[in-house]
């Protein structure tokens, strides 16, 4: 980790994982088993999950990017390649994107997904954990993190991490489920996150721990002012958030000058 990726230390040495308290040392390994189980039926259960609306609110997030030929695209978190994939052919041969993420197992899929849909040539793939990129200063023109921060152990440090790596004029985006701001789609949301998602879990990919897991971790995601804020103090400017589904996700975006 270099100087500027290092954070203010907090006094507690334990974090949450979904509900439950854990040491934060053991979080990165207990969220890795979680997409270890689920890689193989990812592509499907997030259909299942969103109804196919995920593609929708990806589609947005590429669209507000406006990523153009010749650039330098991160998509971290990238998983099995959705925001990769569409990243490549805007780009380029001239231009590069990197598809990261903290596990190989999920890494496979996409690598094996994309190759499988002729997307190769200007796409990277390197196994890499957020609160400490690997990557020089000033680096990428866009950064994207889809469904991956709230995963994140150490939010501030990764933000701070993509903020270092990102070149002056460039923007974070950030994807990620949070806080519906209709009470009666919250208790709706609510319903189907702890009976519906674990069952098809336990249907689907023969797994309900692991989506009552994600569940939870939803809910344990800080809200849509408190994300903001968070992205202000690791440096970002003029950052905004645009609620999706009536807050089912938001999109945040941070540039850097």
């Amino acid at each position: 980790m270099t100087e500027h990726d290092k954070t203010h230390k907090t006094d507690t040495e334990t974090t949450h994982f979904g509900y439950e308290t854990v040491s934060k040392k053991d979080k990165a390994g207990k969220v890795a088993e979680v997409f270890h189980s689920v890689a193989g039926k990812y592509d499907v259960m997030n259909d299942l999950m969103s109804f196919g609306i995920h593609r929708v609110w990806k589609r947005y997030t590429i669209e507000r990017a406006a990523a153009r030929r010749g650039q330098k695209v991160l998509d971290i978190a990238g998983g099995t390649g959705d925001l990769t994939a569409k990243f490549s052919k805007i780009v380029g041969d001239k231009g590069q994107v990197i598809l990261a993420d903290i596990n190989d197992s999920m890494i496979k899929v996409g690598r094996s997904k994309l190759v499988d849909n002729g997307i190769v040539g200007n796409v990277d793939y390197v196994q890499a954990n957020a609160e400490c990129l690997p990557f020089p200063d000033n680096y990428f023109d866009r950064i994207t993190i889809a469904f991956g921060l709230r995963n994140v152990t150490e939010k501030e440090n990764a933000l701070q991490s993509m903020y270092r790596i990102l070149k002056p004029g460039g923007r974070l985006l950030v994807l990620e489920f949070s806080k519906p701001i209709l009470p009666i789609l919250s208790k709706a949301y609510d319903t189907y996150s702890f009976s519906l998602l674990p069952f098809m879990g336990k249907l689907v990919a023969n797994d309900a721990e692991s989506y009552k897991y994600l569940a939870e971790s939803i809910r344990m995601h800080p809200d849509q002012e408190t994300l903001k804020g968070l992205m202000n103090e690791a440096g970002f400017d003029e950052v905004e958030y645009t609620n999706l589904t009536g807050g089912v996700v938001a999109l945040h975006i941070g540039k850097k000058y």
